[in-house]
């Protein structure tokens, strides 16, 4: 019996029939038309859903295996990055070797191109790519799940009620990390808590920790052998401009300002789109070191974690031009200058805060 089959990604002889399954689905085909059409009259909806769907069938008619579906995936990925970006850098990418699995265990700043960009990145180094950790909280649209699947993510049940129910979520979450990893020699991507880091302060979540160890944990093995069996490498990914920051300082202002903040429906669908079609600026993508054995405890580990990940953060001039602002200094970026210009006013300091932080907490950390 497959004990992963409602987490896990989809098996290349599972994907023709889930590709064929999308392509007559109505929802993915009217989230096609509203993302590329958005402008056309909604008369066109109808002829433009039979057009649509002509085009996505003869896209996928080829496509037999989940490597030929991210090849597809690829040229997309570098038509997105000539788009939104003015130029990606990757570094300590030499130091990964093919063949082995590596925890790669990220900051979280944009829900769609964290992985997207650390997928690129070993995709032009030869190397295997990640399986992704998503949260069922994106998954509400049936044709979500099966393209987050086809493409190699696997399911966090966040959802799950109950402490019974969630043990059992973490503990199968764990043996399939464990399993990729170990026998499966494949990578896996996750990020260091769960959501996005809104406010631009990377911190480990303890508890992603001990639900890595929690499998080995049945085996007898010590918290250091477990965690050095299972490769982590710290990922620090930076971005210049960020696509959502003003949609991220707008939950935070209202969160800090009545108490509490309540999500549209498919906001996060929203929050991917822009992430996507968002200009970026410049991305940087930097691979720390292995952790090896020698950390007792999850809290030890946190802390190496945490320091890799902030050390290890590509200052951009976007947060070093509102580090000054903060202090009362003019900014000599005059792009991020104009950038702020279209911020709504009460929304500014708490967007200046989100890139002075990065900044900020480097520094804190150099300074110890």
């Amino acid at each position: 019996m497959d004990q992963f089959h409602d987490i896990r990604p989809y098996n290349d002889d599972e994907v023709a029939e889930v590709l064929q399954n999308l392509v007559t689905t109505p929802d993915f085909i009217n989230t096609i038309i509203g993302f590329r059409f958005a402008k056309w009259p909604k008369w066109m909806h109808g002829p433009l859903a039979l057009v649509v769907k002509l085009a996505l069938k003869r896209q996928v008619a080829n496509i037999s295996n989940v490597h030929e579906f991210q090849m597809r995936v690829a040229d997309y990925m570098a038509r997105m990055i000539k788009t939104t970006t003015t130029n990606v850098e990757y570094r300590g990418i030499e130091k990964l070797e093919k063949g082995v699995g590596y925890l790669f265990l990220s900051n979280h700043r944009d829900i769609a191109m964290d992985p997207a960009f650390v997928n690129y990145g070993l995709y032009l180094a030869g190397l295997d790519t990640v399986r992704i950790a998503i949260g069922d909280n994106l998954l509400r649209r049936p044709f979500v799940s099966d393209l987050m699947r086809l493409n190699k993510s696997f399911i966090v049940k966040r959802s799950a009620n109950g402490i019974r129910e969630m043990m059992a979520a973490f503990g199968q979450l764990s043996a399939y990390i464990t399993e990729s990893l170990t026998k499966d020699q494949s990578n896996i991507w996750i990020a260091q808590k769960e959501g996005r880091a809104k406010d631009g302060l990377d911190q480990t979540d303890p508890a992603i920790i001990k639900m890595f160890f929690m499998s080995q944990k049945k085996e007898k093995k010590s918290f250091a052998e477990a965690m050095a069996n299972l490769k982590v490498v710290p990922v620090s990914i930076s971005y210049e401009y960020d696509p959502c920051a003003f949609d991220k300082a707008n939950e935070l202002h209202q969160k800090s300002s009545t108490g509490s903040y309540e999500k549209a429906e498919f906001e996060d669908m929203d929050s991917i789109k822009n992430g996507i079609v968002g200009q970026k600026g410049k991305v940087v993508v930097t691979f720390g070191d292995v952790i090896k054995d020698g950390f007792e405890t999850p809290e030890e580990f946190v802390e190496e974690v945490d320091r890799q990940i902030i050390s290890n953060y590509a200052i951009q001039s976007t947060n070093e031009a509102a580090l000054a602002m903060q202090l009362g200094q003019a900014s000599t970026d005059t792009a991020f200058s104009r950038y702020l210009e279209e911020c709504p006013q009460d929304l500014r300091d708490t967007v200046l805060a989100m890139y002075a932080n990065p900044l900020k907490q480097q520094q804190k950390y150099l300074a110890k």
